[in-house]
């Protein structure tokens, strides 16, 4: 073996050596709880105008407008601690939750991102209505503490 090959080798050795480990992204902690109930809430309403092209060019005032109540969908999710409200951030495409399944969940900037693992097990995005501490919160946490 010709020395300028060993030297070559060594080189190469020591450079592997000095790459440290990329730790990967570190995945998400997430909180569960339990999707309790469902509920349709009042969340505006849904005008459209009744101006027709004739009436616009005529001057004629056939104007009316058609209302009506625009529902959206309000879950209620319970964890350890608190008793979350939250509705779907896409009104136009909500998609059903299923009442009664676990659900683990995570506040990320001002959203909730939940996820259903015995659903699909895709992240989506709700907006928190309220929060509540639960009643019994504070026996939970002693009964936890008294476990270990």
């Amino acid at each position: 073996m010709k020395t300028g090959t060993v030297g070559t080798i060594l080189v190469f050795v020591a450079s592997l050596q000095s790459v440290a480990p990329v730790p990967a992204k570190d995945q998400p902690a997430y909180e569960r709880g339990v999707l309790l109930q469902m509920d349709s809430t009042h969340c505006g309403y849904a005008e459209k105008d009744g101006k027709t092209l004739a009436g616009e060019i005529f001057g004629t005032d056939g104007q009316h407008k058609n209302t009506h109540e625009v529902l959206c969908q309000e879950y209620i999710l319970k964890s350890d601690r608190l008793v979350y409200r939250i509705r779907p951030k896409d009104d136009k495409h909500p998609t059903l939750l299923p009442v009664g399944e676990s659900a683990e969940f995570r506040i990320h900037k001002d959203k909730m991102i939940l996820r259903v693992p015995e659903s699909d097990g895709k992240e989506r995005e709700y907006i928190v209505v309220s929060m509540t501490t639960r009643a019994d919160a504070s026996d939970i946490q002693s009964a936890k503490a008294s476990n270990r």
